[in-house]
C-alpha cells in the first residue's frame, strides 16, 4: 500500500470537437510533468469539449483515444483518468476511463445527464458506481453534473478519494466550489475536482477552479482561475485514516436504500 498518492491535475483549454489536436496537446502537457506522480487527471470530454454531437466523435473501446491513454500511462508509469465520448451497443456514453500504468482499463459512465444542455437526449447514462483500487487507495470517480447529487456520491464503500472531472461553466462556479467542499466533508474523503478553462464554440466560458480538498474541507491547492496549469498535490493516507478514526463521522451515517 502506498502511504502517499502523488497526483497531477491538468487544467487545460480544449480545442472544440477536435480529438486529434486535443490528444496532441495533452501529449505535450503529460510529457511536461516533471514530478514523479502516480495519477494524472484530465478534464471531462477532454478530446472534444462538452459536445452534443456524439455521432461525429464517438470512439470504441479499442479506438485511438484508448490506445493513446494506454501508451501515455505506460510511458509515465502513472494512471491517467478523464472522460470522452464512447459508442457501445448502439448507445453513446460520456465515459470516464481510469487507465492503469500496465494498460488495464476501468470505466465509469456518467449517471446524471445534464438536461439543461440536452445531454439526456443524446447520451445513455450509467447506473453503477465504480470504485477503483489503485496502489492501496480506493478511488470513486464521477463526472461533472454528478457533483450536484450527494446520494450518488455517498461513501458507503469506504473510499478514500472522490474524483470529479468536469466542464463546469463559469457562471455557476460558486456552486462548484461549494459542492466540492461539501462532498469532501460529508464523505470524510479527499475530493479532487478537475475543470477546464477557456471558451467553447457555444460561447460558454470556463474558469477552471480545479482544486484538491481534504476530508475536513481544507483547500490543499491554491485556486487557479482562467489559467492552463499543471497542479500537483500529495494525498496522505495516514492523515486521512487518523482523522476518520478520531472523529468517526462515517460510522454515524443514516441507512437508506437508493431507488
Amino acid at each position: 500500500m502506498s502511504t502517499n498518492l502523488h497526483v497531477a491535475i491538468i487544467q487545460s483549454d480544449l480545442v472544440w470537437e477536435n480529438p486529434i489536436e486535443n490528444r496532441k496537446i495533452f501529449t505535450q502537457k503529460i510529457t511536461a510533468i516533471q514530478k514523479k506522480v502516480a495519477l494524472i487527471v484530465l478534464p471531462e470530454m477532454f478530446t472534444t469539449g462538452f459536445s452534443m454531437h456524439p455521432k461525429r466523435f464517438a470512439e470504441t473501446m479499442t479506438g485511438e483515444t484508448v490506445i493513446w491513454l494506454q501508451k501515455m500511462a505506460q510511458e509515465k508509469d502513472a494512471a491517467i483518468v478523464g472522460s470522452f465520448i464512447v459508442i457501445e451497443k448502439g448507445n453513446y456514453y460520456n465515459r470516464l476511463l481510469f487507465v492503469h500504468p500496465d494498460g488495464v482499463v476501468e470505466t465509469y459512465d456518467k449517471k446524471h445527464a445534464f438536461t439543461l444542455a440536452g445531454e439526456d437526449k443524446v447520451y445513455a447514462t450509467g447506473n453503477l458506481v465504480t470504485i477503483i483500487n489503485y496502489k492501496g487507495w480506493k478511488i470513486c470517480p464521477l463526472i461533472c453534473y454528478d457533483l450536484r447529487f450527494p446520494v450518488w456520491a455517498r461513501n458507503t464503500q469506504n473510499y478514500d478519494v472522490l474524483l470529479y472531472v468536469a466542464n463546469w461553466p463559469m457562471p455557476r462556479i460558486t456552486a462548484w466550489n461549494a459542492l466540492l467542499k461539501a462532498r469532501a466533508i460529508e464523505n470524510m474523503s479527499y475530493c479532487i475536482g478537475v475543470n477546464r478553462v477557456g471558451t467553447d464554440a457555444n460561447g460558454y466560458q470556463y474558469s477552471g477552479n480545479s482544486i484538491a480538498i481534504d476530508c475536513l474541507g481544507g483547500e490543499m491547492t491554491s485556486v487557479c482561475e482562467h489559467e492552463e496549469k499543471i497542479i500537483y498535490v500529495t494525498l496522505e493516507k495516514e492523515s486521512l485514516l487518523k482523522t476518520r478514526k478520531k472523529l468517526g463521522f462515517l460510522e454515524d451515517k443514516d441507512a437508506f436504500l437508493m431507488q
